[in-house]
């Protein structure tokens, strides 16, 4: 049990908290973990070993239960899967992204491309020491510096964390952080942005090889890149906020607003209603839209008419595949073409992509006034995105995958369990829709569309020191607590609506 403030608040943090939910009983869930054990010899053993991760998963996760049980059982091997890339190093714990040692690795086997997922996904356990570890690691495992790879490839590292702190309410730790954080920034600056303003990134660094927009010797401005520090300075904005220096709050909220004015000016191709990749050093639009294109909106940065680019999303002709979002437009001729399986980005579906797609069209759906996307679509995406993590009838998450036929492209070891993506997350800030935020007030907005499913429930989720349970029973007789959406804190009633809609109360 630890004590921690939230705007001032002093609340207690359980260590373990499983017998605190409300509703949803672990031991109905532990059959997917006794199969998921079962279905391996496991091969790599890190700090939590099969044997141990039904007592670690009643620790540490919410649970979640619903009447699709394929979606259901992705949610348990997730995190099931994410628990076995916790490693013990001397600096403490660690996440890793594969589980087998890779050449081009930092120490430990530490890869820093997918640690911005890897903080959102993780902020929702229990025991934030891994995270805690995770990131101290990073940014002070090298004598007091960062790891010697930390920006090797792009991040979003500090607003992941910022979004963190939105849940588990540490500002301690995000305030010790900040300093690392600033010179983070500063670092990119100096590395990465041209005398314009704008970032740029070779395609690999961006963890995005063999784009039909790009190169991997090509120093192109990129939506990606230019996103993410958007992301981060606003990150920096809140952080500076919080430890009362307001300098740095007004540079950070300047050069976010900056770098939000560029990229709607030199990235938007007109044409083709889409952000997109600059070409240097002819300094032209790649003209090929991609899905990176969609990252804007994971930070929330393009005004309001902007978001017709969503209107290819769900096109089958554009980026809607049978097996998943694809990473390149299906209709450029560029599509494909780079061969295969050695890790392209020229239109086959990434589990990276389809994450940060699907946690902009969140933002989308609860952050703007617009037709363009419904509930419906991002159910249907979230839904074929679950149902893809499957590899011969068995739960499997890899590298990447076939748009039409859902094979995975890379069926070795090195993918195996590739901790490279959210999927967590998106069901709980997306379709069960607890969205994190800074006061004491609970916000909660479902992306299950109307009439889909009678009901779910979340439940066992630690968030501002609470353990939160949201309930969906259309008819009351499922979980005898009342018809229609409703959200307790420690068991007692926040706010309830008899429709899926969104609602607010006081924590």
């Amino acid at each position: 049990m630890r004590i921690k403030i939230f705007n001032g608040i002093f609340f207690l943090l359980m260590a373990a908290a499983a017998a605190q939910a409300q509703v949803l009983q672990p031991a109905a869930f532990k059959h997917y973990v006794d199969h998921f054990n079962a279905m391996e010899q496991e091969p790599v053993i890190q700090a939590i070993p099969n044997t141990d991760s039904w007592n670690w998963m009643q620790q540490n996760i919410p649970l979640f239960e619903c009447p699709d049980k394929k979606l259901e059982e992705i949610y348990y091997f997730r995190w099931w899967t994410l628990r076995k890339h916790i490693k013990q190093t001397p600096q403490g714990f660690a996440f890793t992204e594969f589980l087998i040692q890779r050449s081009y690795a930092d120490k430990y086997n530490l890869i820093s491309s997918a640690l911005g997922h890897h903080i959102y996904e993780s902020r929702w356990l229990h025991d934030q020491r891994y995270l805690d570890e995770d990131v101290l690691t990073w940014y002070r495992g090298n004598d007091g510096k960062p790891l010697k790879k930390l920006r090797f490839y792009s991040s979003w590292n500090t607003d992941a964390l910022y979004n963190r702190y939105l849940v588990n309410g540490d500002a301690a730790f995000i305030k010790k952080m900040f300093p690392d954080l600033r010179a983070d920034y500063e670092a990119w600056e100096a590395e990465k942005r041209y005398p314009g303003g704008l970032f740029w990134q070779y395609d690999v660094r961006d963890a995005m090889e063999e784009t039909i927009s790009g190169g991997r010797k090509e120093k192109n401005p990129r939506p990606s890149i230019n996103g993410y520090m958007y992301g981060n300075a606003k990150a920096l904005s809140g952080i500076a906020a919080l430890t009362g220096d307001n300098v740095a709050r007004q540079l950070y909220e300047a050069k976010a607003d900056t770098l939000k004015q560029l990229v709607q000016r030199e990235l938007w191709n007109d044409k083709a209603q889409f952000f997109e990749v600059r070409k240097q050093p002819a300094d032209t639009l790649a003209n090929v839209m991609e899905e990176i294109g969609f990252i804007p909106w994971y930070f929330n940065l393009p005004d309001a008419q902007y978001s017709r680019a969503w209107s290819r999303l769900m096109d089958v002709a554009h980026f809607n595949a049978p097996a998943g979002i694809t990473t390149a437009d299906r209709s450029h001729p560029g599509f494909r073409t780079h061969g295969c399986c050695k890790c392209e980005w020229d239109g086959a579906v990434w589990p990276f992509a389809t994450a940060q797609t699907l946690t902009a069209m969140a933002n989308l759906l609860n952050h703007y006034q617009q037709k363009v996307v419904s509930k419906k679509d991002y159910y249907q995406q979230l839904r074929k995105y679950a149902l893809s993590q499957y590899a011969n009838g068995q739960p499997y998450i890899g590298e990447y995958m076939d748009e039409k036929t859902g094979k995975w492209l890379t069926a070795d070891e090195r993918g195996r369990y590739y901790n490279h993506s959210t999927f967590n997350d998106l069901v709980i800030t997306g379709l069960a829709g607890l969205r994190p935020r800074a006061d004491n007030r609970i916000e909660v907005n479902p992306l299950l569309p109307a009439g889909e499913w009678d009901w779910f429930a979340l439940d066992n989720v630690l968030y501002h020191g609470k353990i939160i349970t949201i309930i969906w029973d259309k008819t009351g007789k499922k979980y005898d607590k009342g018809k229609g959406l409703s959200v307790w804190a420690d068991g007692k009633l926040v706010q309830r609506t008899k429709r899926l809609t969104k609602i607010t109360g006081i924590l």
